[in-house]
């Protein structure tokens, strides 16, 4: 045992790793999750993980006995039947709920189960905690159309001298935003008005657990919202009335699951993924019982009715709470399964799971609370009411950004991209609660108005706009989380994110070093032209150059059937077709191992019938051509994907670029562009690579990569390998010269996982290396770079052509190179 681990188990032993169950943490991890044993999952508040005993209890379950539907009564279906009402009866038992008070309607998820209340209840006001999920939001939106009023709340926890929270409910106090409400809303019966809300009923929604920071709300404010709502709500006009309450238990069911027999609420929300893993696509809406006559359903489907006459308007519904709200057949075989679910959770017992899971998340908070950079500068900034490190008050979930030394952020697509790298999962950006994303991060309407006008949507790659994060990093942890697991993610944290001193050296990219060409022999190994993107190229001698950088490169792409465009990314196994250009025959070449044919295409398009369109790519427009429908169907079986192969023709209209042309800036739109990413050319540089190996020779001795790894230049996909120069010497190009043509740097190459991509004995296989290396030393600003991209400058600016000259410019390999330094 090593000895951050004896220190650990010293302040958390008797609460962690389940000292009294069956089976403690470790014979857990070795016997239900081996495949977890070369990654760290920590998104466990987005989706747990199910263990291999719960799945194969589950398989015993279907294979030995037959369930039908429920709305039946063959002995199958009874079968059914009495799961369901276990199955509801399980779920109770899990709220401390008893069945004479409360009942249990299954839903699709704890998100259907919001609608549910919404759409069925007539409330007259809507108050939500501002920190609620999108589902919350989706509720506000209805009750708005509905003619009620909404707003939001900040819900603060008063403590007393000595710093604790008071034990009775004057501690909890509700901060009140500005009401909404829509000026014209649709059309709906028994609104109730302003003159009728002293006996209206009123809807508070608060989550038992912020699925954003990890904060922990306190149940009492159900007993303060149905006791003492006037007080709660003192000078409001929707402090009066009757006060239902909803709890989302989506996220805080997974370790403290609300008593109903304590606290009272009329609705609480449950998922079961987020509990133990399967089924997914579950959840549950607990309605006490008087609350559930108060909800009024309008559809009515199979299931749902005691007895209707299809010609005259004649329905008359089940009397059954549960059975009148669950349209059609519920998920009955999904319903099986949370007996072989629970049983695991009641096995190691909810208490128990809560002190595990509350360990880990007080370890890592202190760890990422101490961290610092070498000039005393915070690393991790926590988000949350920091004064409140008791983990009475928080589930097992934190959330944060990383700064530099600076106090510049490291955005979180970069953490996320990173941590992958290393094997961790974890979950980056709002996670569905705008409303704790921006009240923790500081975002005002202003920004983000701002940010969504900047095109900034979720889910896409703008992480930091305006000097700020808009969103963060999160990590939680599941009943199977290790102290092994938490302590990997701090070793990531460190070695990521907390520079060492004095690491400029060979390879390590800093902003603003410069060095200059030592003057040695540099000549161009190899020229590569890649003719339709993301598929193989072939090598070549020597080849023409274009407006458009090496003639016809990348002058072909595939398109989907919904308008994707096709790459790697998304399906590597497009590097497994050859591609082969005979320029004299005007033909161009392909093979794929799936395909039994050569396929041939001529590259004068005048010979080609395909329809000719327009289409918008990497912000440029472009001319393309389409091919019949033989060349679409070779490449649907080679790529096992309905595609098209498209042919582009640059239009001159020019477009944007950025002047700055610092390193790993480019967006080269001055010239013209084939179905390029960024530039005309990437150059890549042999003795770099070298290098490169070096690094991943000495990881596999160190015992940090498992396999060898050696990777050849073309991994990179580059236009141009060179040869002679000083490893990441490119790094400082300004210029180049091969041959008679001259080319500017536009900076580094940002690189993805895509070169991690490599096509072996006729399948793709995926691997880390070598971009986990390349992120250890060649990272700048969120970016990892290798190699550089060029603009091949045509016309007046190529070396020694003459006005006169009637000929096509061409490289050949064995040219020397004459690279230009950015400072001399």
């Amino acid at each position: 045992m090593d000895d951050d681990k004896e220190r650990f188990l010293m302040e958390f032993g008797e609460y962690y790793g389940y000292p009294n169950s069956p089976k403690n943490i470790d014979q857990i991890r070795s016997s239900e999750f081996k495949r977890l044993e070369e990654l760290v999952y920590l998104d466990h508040a987005g989706a747990t993980l199910y263990s291999e005993s719960q799945m194969e209890m589950i398989l015993k379950d279907f294979t030995t006995n037959v369930y039908g539907n429920p709305h039946s009564q063959s002995d199958t279906s009874s079968s059914a039947s009495d799961l369901v009402r276990s199955a509801r009866q399980q779920v109770l038992d899990y709220c401390n709920a008893s069945p004479k008070d409360y009942k249990c309607i299954f839903t699709s998820g704890a998100t259907a189960a919001l609608k549910l209340v919404e759409e069925t209840s007539n409330v007259s006001a809507l108050i939500l905690d501002e920190g609620t999920v999108l589902g919350y939001y989706g509720i506000m939106k209805y009750a708005l159309a509905k003619g009620a009023a909404a707003l939001a709340v900040d819900v603060e926890e008063i403590e007393n001298q000595n710093g604790h929270p008071r034990n009775d409910l004057s501690s909890l106090k509700l901060s009140q935003r500005s009401a909404q409400r829509r000026s014209r809303t649709e059309i709906f019966e028994d609104i109730p008005t302003a003159n009728s809300l002293g006996s209206a009923y009123n809807l508070f929604a608060f989550p038992s657990e912020c699925n954003f920071s990890g904060m922990k709300f306190s149940l009492d404010l159900v007993k303060l919202m149905k006791e003492n709502s006037e007080r709660a709500l003192e000078g409001s006009p929707y402090s009066s009335g009757q006060w239902m309450v909803l709890i989302d238990a989506a996220k805080g069911c997974a370790t403290q699951p609300p008593d109903l027999a304590r606290f009272p609420a009329d609705f609480v929300a449950i998922s079961f993924y987020k509990i133990f893993g399967y089924p997914t696509g579950l959840g549950a809406l607990v309605v006490r019982t008087d609350a559930a006559k108060l909800l009024k359903k309008t559809y009515f489907s199979g299931g749902t009715v005691a007895a209707s006459i299809a010609d005259i308007d004649f329905v008359r519904r089940r009397e059954g709470i549960e059975e009148s709200f669950e349209n059609g057949t519920i998920s009955f075989l999904s319903l099986a399964s949370l007996h072989h679910g629970f049983r695991i959770i009641n096995n190691l017992t909810l208490n128990a799971i809560d002190r595990h899971t509350s360990c880990l998340m007080s370890y890592v908070r202190k760890k990422l609370s101490a961290l610092r950079h070498g000039n005393g500068a915070v690393v991790c900034t926590l988000y949350g009411d920091l004064t409140k490190m008791s983990s009475r008050e928080w589930g097992p979930t934190i959330s944060f950004n990383f700064r530099r030394p600076d106090g510049s952020w490291h955005g979180y697509r970069e953490v996320e991209k990173l941590a992958s790298l290393s094997g961790i999962q974890l979950r980056t950006g709002c996670f569905c609660n705008p409303g704790a994303c921006a009240k923790y991060l500081g975002l005002s309407h202003t920004d983000l108005f701002s940010n969504f006008e900047a095109g900034h949507v979720c889910w896409d790659d703008n992480d930091i706009l305006n000097g700020k994060p808009v969103g963060a990093v999160r990590i939680s942890f599941g009943y199977m989380s290790s102290f092994e697991d938490a302590k990997k993610f701090i070793s990531f944290v460190v070695n990521s994110f907390v520079p060492l001193p004095n690491l400029a050296g060979k390879g390590y990219l800093c902003s603003g070093e410069s060095t200059p060409f030592s003057g040695k022999d540099v000549h161009l190994k190899a020229i590569t032209v890649y003719p339709i993107k993301s598929c193989a190229g072939f090598s070549v001698d020597s080849w023409p150059l274009s407006s458009t950088g090496l003639q016809h490169d990348r002058e072909w792409l595939l398109r989907s059937a919904s308008g994707e465009i096709l790459t790697q990314k998304k399906v590597p196994e497009m590097c497994l077709i050859s591609t082969f250009i005979d320029l004299a025959q005007g033909i161009l070449y392909m093979e794929s191992p799936r395909c039994n044919i050569k396929l041939q295409i001529n590259l004068d398009p005048a010979l080609s019938d395909g329809v000719k369109g327009e289409m918008d790519l990497q912000s440029q427009r472009y001319e393309v051509q389409c091919y019949g429908k033989e060349v679409d169907l070779w490449f649907t079986k080679a790529i096992a994907r309905p595609c098209t192969l498209l042919r582009c023709f640059p239009l001159e209209n020019p477009c944007f670029m950025d002047e700055s042309q610092s390193l790993g800036i480019c967006r080269d739109v001055k010239c013209k562009l084939n179905f390029v990413n960024e530039a005309q050319f990437l150059l890549v540089s042999e003795d770099s690579v070298s290098e490169l190996n070096n690094r991943l020779m000495s990881n596999i001795q160190k015992g940090n990569c498992e396999q060898p790894v050696n990777v050849d230049p073309m991994r990179f996909r580059p236009n141009l390998v060179i040869s002679g120069a000083e490893p990441f010497a490119e790094d400082n190009w300004r210029s180049l010269i091969i041959g008679k043509a001259y080319f500017t740097s536009l900076g580094g190459c940002n690189r993805c996982q895509m070169i991690n991509l490599d096509p072996v004995t006729g399948h793709v296989k995926r691997s880390k290396e070598p971009l986990a290396t390349l992120a250890s030393f060649r990272r700048l600003k969120g970016k990892i770079f290798f190699g550089i991209l060029l603009r091949y400058e045509n016309g007046e600016a190529v070396v020694g052509l003459k006005d006169n000259e009637d000929v096509t410019p061409q490289i050949q390999v064995g040219q020397r190179v004459y690279p230009e330094s950015r400072v001399e």
